[in-house]
């Protein structure tokens, strides 16, 4: 492995992680007014203007730089899934900015995520492969991520709370995935001159959907606590991102001998799920505002009314 690509990763990892913590924080302190589209317009309008998700805007804006650096260097099927040391910092920040601490089946449902794709991801060791994809190969790519997109968006309009988080989640991490696949392309065609990068579709796609990744994340805040949206969105990250890599820039995983610690992580990340559907910290309480203390979260007392 590069230690320049790991490096600059993680250090995309703990922005992303500090970002989604201060604007979870902005969320948690404006009050919900509806679940219509035009509330949910003056909801985003006023969370837009807390100096909690300005700062956690700045740290998205510099998680980018690095991702975009570390790409230019490493795989994709490398750089996106080290972001998943984001779960990691993201408990540890949350502590900081939420002045307590999430309980300890909590902390070890997201250690055995992590370290079940650490696992993986060192078994796999994924191949460099090429720096830009076939136009053929991302036409298809693209329509099966819009029907991925399609199929899930519409599942979580049909659930609340926890579970609408997690498929919100999960949207934004394809939605994520490739933004940094098109981010990717985007660095490989600049080797032929800013000119050529300008001129042609993957840097505009790559605004596009990350605007779309963006709106998709503020959804997933919106809907419910960071325990149920921050796995689903950084292990759907890294997963996703390594069939892009395969698919689209030939980054091979090993196999053979390789399956069986492969096997291993895997089943660390479905132990670590399980786990976290069962945590008590699923129900919203670590991530509220801290002058909330005494009582309930907005999300909270949202999930119990809806469970009643």
């Amino acid at each position: 492995m590069n230690a320049l690509t790991v490096v600059l990763a993680l250090l995309a990892a703990l922005c992303n992680a500090s970002a989604s913590v201060l604007q979870r924080r902005a969320a948690t302190d404006e009050a919900e007014s509806g679940s219509g589209a035009r509330q949910a317009v003056r909801w985003l309008g006023r969370v837009l203007r807390r100096p909690y998700w300005l700062a956690g805007a700045g740290l998205l804006g510099l998680s980018t730089v690095l991702q975009a650096a570390a790409l230019a260097v490493g795989s994709l099927a490398l750089v996106q899934p080290l972001l998943a040391s984001e779960l990691l910092f993201t408990l540890a920040v949350g502590s900081l900015v939420f002045h307590r601490r999430p309980d300890g089946r909590t902390w070890a449902a997201f250690a055995a995520l992590a370290v079940g794709l650490a696992l993986f991801l060192g078994a796999a060791s994924p191949s460099e492969g090429r720096s830009t994809a076939e136009p053929a190969a991302w036409l298809a790519v693209g329509a099966a991520l819009l029907g991925l997109l399609a199929v899930v968006l519409v599942a979580s309009r049909l659930v609340r709370g926890a579970p609408r988080a997690a498929l919100l989640g999960l949207a934004s991490a394809v939605s994520f995935a490739a933004t940094a696949a098109l981010m990717k392309e985007s660095m490989g065609r600049l080797q032929q001159g800013v000119t050529v990068l300008l001129s042609d579709w993957p840097v505009y796609a790559t605004l596009v959907v990350g605007a779309l990744s963006f709106l998709l994340l503020q959804s997933a805040f919106r809907a419910g606590s960071l325990t149920a949206s921050q796995p689903a969105l950084t292990l759907g990250d890294a997963l996703t991102s390594v069939a892009l890599g395969w698919v689209l820039f030939q980054e091979y995983i090993g196999l053979g001998v390789r399956v069986l610690p492969e096997a291993i992580g895997v089943a660390l990340i479905g132990a670590g799920s399980i786990g976290l559907a069962g945590a008590t910290a699923t129900d919203g309480g670590w991530d509220t505002a801290p002058d909330r203390r005494g009582g309930p979260g907005p999300d909270t007392e949202r999930s119990a009314s809806q469970r009643s």
